[in-house]
Parts: structure tokens; C-alpha cells; sequence
């Protein structure tokens, strides 16, 4: 007798979407068959299963700065939305996660209240301790190569990239980058949507990108370009793979979705950096997703306080709260297979053993999806600290009914951590 089977639905399946039952036992998956018998059964007819979703890319903030989100309420969001782990970023936190005992204070919250599993990020700053990262079992290491808006997280200059990227490829971890060129984007044009858009052109993507994919190729280095926010970039990480160099991207669903126009409807709360680019960028984005070019899609869910959201589109906190919605935008708009790929992509990359795959011997994570349940997003809906999210207010095409973290409920506590297989 099975712990627990999900029964009827429409499994996502590496190899198809079969219509089956999902056996569980001891938290893995047993068996994905019709008329399976467990002590629990979860009725999924209707319903679309998907593999639970990992976020490689998330800000919870925690220690330090849970005013702004928090591991608990964080994860709780994730969960909601169909996300069963996460990868959480080292700053935004105090102290940000550069040494050891940075690690284990975030280690000794999200084991206290993360309702899903979770893997953590390494800084690659001056003087970050990466060797005594790397034995803690971090996820890899996060690298700014412009000004990343707090002063307690510094950006790597190209000396300190250089040297972290060898140090990272010694250790046998993958260095992320937030690729925009510093000198570029640190210039102030002015208070409104259109100011912020030009102080952060596409050019300062793509010389940075072009920049950390010489180093990598250089120092052997595995590299990741976080938040692409134009096709152009992604050609860069296309061609550079070509090369032979050991690069992957993502993007986000902001960059998906929202339209300049949009933005200045929405104000402060869908300032971003990069920032939303127009129609003809976002049109290539989309082409290169479908042409498998992108390797997942992370929410890069990074919320603050609303208070720094106030004022002008310029003096605002830049970044998105997008952790909750991410599958539903995705499932959406995409057949299911390559959404569910979108979303769980980061376990292959990240090499994070039982992730991403509805299959017997994978953890029975799984996210049930009604693809024809159309809603418009209220606030009330959200399980953000704060509630504020660029898509309130967005009528979206699919709905998350239910998640399961290694056959168990979300709940605080439930997490446990995730580390790499090394390189």
C-alpha cells in the first residue's frame, strides 16, 4: 500500500502527459500507472500534474531584512504557486551570505520556516569566503556586475569576478551574474519610467554578458546569466555555448508579460533592473523560449517594504514580487511540457539529485494545475508579507489547486536542504 496517490490526473511526464494515477512512498515516487491503491488519496481528475517547480532565484531577505519578505511568508508564496524548492539569494540579507556563519544563520531560518525545500547562494564579493562556502554547501555563487542598490552586498569588479570565477571552477561550483555594465547603468537620467528605461539600455546587457563569458571561457569556469531581459542576450549565451563555453540563462516573467505602457500604469511596484525592455525585444525573447534557448524561467521575486516603493519611478527599490505567480503565468500561455521544463529546469542545471521529473526514484514533488481555471489576481490572493505584486489586478489563464513537497503538505519546517552534485 502506497503513503499516498494522486489520482487521475493529466501527468506531465519527461516522456508525455499520460492520464494516471502518481504513487508515492517514503516521500519518492513508486510508481505513475492507472488504479494505484495508497493510505491517502488526492483526487486530481480534471487537472493537469506537473512536477513542482524550482526557483533559482529568489530574495527572501532573511536575516536582517524580513520587514521586506522573510523565509516563512516566502516560501509559503512559492508554495502557492506550485514551486516546491528555491535557491535564495545571498544579499538583500544581513549579513549578506559570504562567509560561514552568514550561511548558517540563514541555514537555521529556512530549516525553522520554510514550508518547501531550499538550496542557498554564496557571494562572490570582495574578500567572500568562498572556499568555506563551498564546504557549507552552497548552491554556487552570486556575482553584481553593476551597483546592486544596498551597500552591504559590493559589486564584483572584474578583478574580483576574474579571480572568484577561478576560485569558483576550483571548487566545482557555478558562478551566477547579474550582467549590466556599471559605469553605464549608474548614470541618473531622471525621475520617470521612460528615464529609468534609457539609464539601463540593452548595449549594457550585452557588454556585460560578452564580459563574463570571456572570463568563464578563460578560467573553465560554469557560468549562469541571470534575468536576461532581451533576445539579443540570449544569442550571446546561444553562441557562446556553441563555443564550447559552459554558460546557461534564464529570464523572467516580467520581461514576458509586461510592456513598457504597462509599467507606467503600474508605477514603482514593476520597477526592475534590468528594466522591462519594448516590443520588439520582448518578441524575440519569446521566440528564443520556444526555440529552447533559454534554460528556465526564475521569478527573481525580489519585494521590499512598501515604503521604498514610494515616491518617484526613479527613487523607487527596484525589483518584482513574482515568486507566487510564475507557473500560472507560464501554464498560461505555453503547452504544458515546456512550461513544466521552464520551471524545473534549474534542477538539471544546478545538478540537485530527485528534482524536476514526474518518475519513479524522483521526489514526489508535484504541483496540480486547473489549465482552465481563468481568475483575475487580487491581493488578498497573494501570500506575500506586503501583497503588492504587478499582476494584481491581471486576469490569468491557469491556477494552482494544490502542491506537495516529497509527498507532504507545505508547511514551516518541511524544507530541508538541497546541495549540488559538484562539478
Amino acid at each position: 500500500m502506497l503513503d499516498l496517490v494522486v489520482r487521475g490526473g493529466h501527468v506531465v511526464t519527461p516522456g508525455g502527459i499520460v492520464r494516471a494515477d502518481v504513487g508515492v512512498g517514503d516521500g519518492v515516487i513508486a510508481e505513475v500507472a492507472p488504479e494505484l491503491d495508497g493510505t491517502r488519496v488526492i483526487d486530481a481528475v480534471g487537472l493537469h500534474v506537473f512536477p513542482g517547480g524550482l526557483d533559482p532565484h529568489v530574495h527572501f531577505n532573511e536575516p536582517g531584512r524580513t520587514h521586506w519578505e522573510g523565509i516563512k511568508t516566502g516560501s509559503a508564496s512559492l508554495a502557492a504557486g506550485g514551486f516546491s524548492a528555491y535557491f535564495d539569494m545571498p544579499l538583500n540579507s544581513m549579513p549578506p551570505t559570504a562567509d560561514g556563519a552568514a550561511f548558517d544563520a540563514k541555514l537555521e531560518a529556512a530549516v525553522r520556516d520554510s514550508s518547501v525545500d531550499f538550496g542557498l547562494w554564496g557571494a562572490l564579493v570582495p574578500g567572500a569566503a568562498m572556499e568555506e562556502l563551498a564546504e557549507r554547501g552552497v548552491i554556487g555563487f552570486k556575482a553584481f556586475m553593476s551597483h546592486p542598490g544596498t551597500e552591504d552586498f559590493q559589486r564584483a569588479d572584474d578583478v574580483t569576478l576574474y579571480e572568484g570565477m577561478a576560485t569558483a571552477a576550483r571548487v566545482g561550483l557555478l558562478v551566477a551574474v547579474h550582467a549590466e555594465n556599471d559605469a553605464l547603468t549608474a548614470r541618473a537620467l531622471g525621475p520617470t519610467v521612460r528615464d529609468w528605461m534609457d539609464s539601463r539600455p540593452v548595449v549594457a546587457e550585452l557588454e556585460a554578458i560578452s564580459r563574463a563569458i570571456t572570463f568563464a571561457a578563460d578560467t573553465g569556469c560554469a557560468l549562469h546569466i541571470v534575468h536576461v531581459s532581451s533576445g539579443a542576450g540570449v544569442g550571446l549565451v546561444t553562441d557562446a555555448r556553441a563555443r564550447g563555453v559552459d554558460v546557461t540563462c534564464e529570464t523572467c516573467p516580467h520581461y514576458l508579460f509586461l510592456t513598457p505602457e504597462q509599467v507606467e500604469k503600474i508605477g514603482p511596484v514593476a520597477k526592475c533592473a534590468p528594466p522591462i525592455r519594448d516590443a520588439e525585444d520582448q518578441g524575440a525573447l519569446w521566440e528564443r523560449l520556444r526555440a529552447g534557448e533559454i534554460d528556465f524561467v526564475t521569478s527573481d521575486h525580489s519585494p521590499s517594504s512598501p515604503d521604498l516603493k514610494a515616491g518617484t519611478f526613479g527613487e523607487a527599490w527596484g525589483g518584482i514580487a513574482g515568486a507566487q505567480t510564475t507557473l500560472e503565468l507560464l501554464a498560461g500561455a505555453l503547452e504544458p511540457q515546456l512550461a513544466a521544463r521552464m520551471v524545473t529546469g534549474a534542477a538539471g542545471r544546478f545538478r540537485i539529485a530527485g528534482k524536476g521529473a514526474i518518475e519513479p526514484g524522483a521526489d514526489a514533488d508535484l504541483a496540480l494545475v486547473d489549465l482552465s481555471a481563468e481568475y483575475t489576481l487580487a491581493a488578498e490572493d497573494l501570500r506575500y508579507r506586503h501583497q503588492l505584486s504587478a499582476y494584481v489586478g491581471r486576469r490569468l489563464q491557469s491556477r494552482v489547486v494544490r502542491t506537495v513537497v516529497r509527498g507532504l503538505d507545505p508547511a514551516p519546517g518541511v524544507g530541508k536542504l538541497l546541495t549540488p552534485t559538484l562539478r
